[in-house]
């Protein structure tokens, strides 16, 4: 994957950075990949794709609900490979070898991915709109777009295990990673966001579990 640099994506990452909401922090990038093998993407590319073709093919009727029949599409190993890569740039001190499909979900279209955005993003929108005279969700459509052409993208997200989450640190109340992915010009952008506790920061969470504890043993013989 070649990571692309688009002047459209700017001004919302510069945003994005370091949103102050009070009791919590918003930080959130967009990036633009080109679905391109780039220095160890070939390697990382065909051990996926073994161990993607190991999987369906240990996979059988008795299994639980899994993504077997999706995964036995050629295209559809590729777009779940795109998707890893895109994942190992996007995070270079994280292991994403082991990432499997069903980690991976599709949207409806763009709708689905507004209504989860304005449900995290309300208070961040207000703050964009303040500065910038209008919607951050159209600003939003319109840099995407320029990029990807959203008409004729699929729409990913990425909702991982504890063991794989990238933003699983102290103070993050909860991310997100969306993907919209091109078949037809093969590329990606990558749009991932969390939002990080002020109050852990600052040492308010600490002081209240220090006190909780010295409740808890209390009443305890040691």
């Amino acid at each position: 994957m070649k990571f692309l640099e688009y002047t459209p994506l700017d001004s919302i990452n510069d945003f994005l950075n370091h949103v102050d909401l009070g009791e919590c922090t918003i930080k959130g990038n967009l990036e633009a990949y080109s679905c391109k093998h780039a220095g160890t993407d070939r390697k990382l590319s065909r051990s996926l794709e073994l161990e993607i073709l190991d999987y369906v093919g240990q996979s059988s009727d008795s299994d639980p609900p899994s993504p077997v029949e999706y995964l036995s599409s050629r295209s559809s190993r590729k777009t779940l490979i795109y998707l890893v890569l895109t994942l190992s740039h996007m995070y270079p001190d994280y292991d994403f070898s082991a990432v499997q499909a069903h980690l991976f979900f599709k949207e409806e279209d763009w709708e689905c991915f507004k209504q989860t955005f304005e449900t995290f993003m309300s208070e961040t929108a207000k703050k964009w709109s303040e500065a910038n005279g209008r919607p951050l969700m159209e600003s939003l459509y319109k840099a995407v777009d320029e990029v990807v052409k959203l008409s004729e993208c699929e729409i990913y997200c990425y909702n991982p295990d504890s063991d794989g989450d990238p933003f699983l640190e102290n103070g993050s109340i909860w991310s997100f990673n969306f993907f919209f992915y091109n078949r037809k010009l093969k590329r990606v952008v990558s749009f991932r966001c969390c939002c990080l506790s002020n109050l852990l920061e600052d040492g308010f969470l600490g002081i209240e579990l220090h006190d909780e504890e010295e409740g808890i043993f209390e009443d305890m013989d040691m």
